[in-house]
């Protein structure tokens, strides 16, 4: 029986295809030189932006109004300026008269308790929720509040009331020491949210457009300019421009706060 000899398995290696240009672990790069082939598939085209809202350039009047989640301070104290003024509407006027004037920013008050006094005398609003003054307030502080957030519009607030009421009820005490002024103004009866409202339009003038800004502050300022040749009650109409100077002042710390304060969808 003759020997067999094995296959020979041993066989030439295959050619491999040249992968120099790869990079590795890349698929191949299209060079300048090399040429696109024909029937190529046309690369997807990119995913159109979505598109604008159907409301975006056009008015939304519900925005004027405010609401809990977006606006949490106006509501909040537009809440309690309702109860006062039904306490204020159907309370006993004797009650009434005696509320009002613990609250009274008057110097007798604002020597004894002036930070009590000047937060009471806040919860106040002169004819009631429903006066045209009343609208106003919410239009304000609603449109101050989503533009700067309520810490800031609280702040603005709180500083006009606060600045307004000691810039003119202390020239009171020091013309009543030096004897100009007889001993009852020391007892003046003054409340209301006034001066805290105006110091916000000042403040939120400063926020709007020009094509806004300049008709606010001039209607604003002619209605307080009747008030002052009015005479009717100037240490009251000076403090109400006091506020809107006081408004104004705040123009850089609102403006610089516009881009932190959060956005709401309502």
């Amino acid at each position: 029986m003759e020997p067999t000899t094995p296959p020979d398995t041993t066989t030439s290696p295959s050619p491999l295809p040249d992968v120099s240009g790869l990079l590795n672990g890349m698929p191949r790069q299209r060079t300048a030189e090399s040429p696109v082939p024909v029937n190529a598939p046309e690369a997807p085209a990119p995913p159109e932006a979505p598109a604008a809202s159907a409301t975006r350039g056009f008015p939304r009047p519900w925005r004027l109004l405010p609401t809990p989640a977006a606006t949490p301070f106006t509501p909040a104290y537009a809440a309690v300026l309702a109860v006062t003024s039904l306490i204020t509407t159907h309370a006993d006027p004797a009650v009434v008269h005696a509320l009002h004037q613990a609250s009274s920013t008057d110097v007798a008050h604002l020597v004894r308790a002036p930070v009590t006094v000047l937060l009471a005398s806040a919860l106040w609003i002169a004819g009631g929720i429903t006066s045209p003054y009343a609208i106003g307030l919410l239009l304000v502080l609603t449109a101050l509040e989503r533009r700067t957030g309520a810490l800031r519009t609280a702040g603005v607030f709180l500083l006009g009331h606060a600045g307004a009421t000691l810039a003119t009820e202390v020239p009171v005490g020091l013309a009543v020491l030096a004897g100009r002024l007889p001993d009852s103004s020391l007892h003046r009866l003054d409340y209301g949210v006034s001066f805290g409202v105006a110091a916000c339009v000042g403040a939120l003038a400063g926020l709007l457009t020009p094509w806004l800004r300049v008709p606010l502050l001039a209607g604003f300022g002619a209605m307080l300019t009747v008030d002052l040749l009015a005479l009717t009650d100037p240490l009251t109409n000076w403090g109400h421009v006091i506020a809107v100077a006081t408004g104004v002042a705040t123009w850089p710390w609102m403006r610089a706060s516009r881009g932190r304060a959060p956005s709401h969808p309502a």
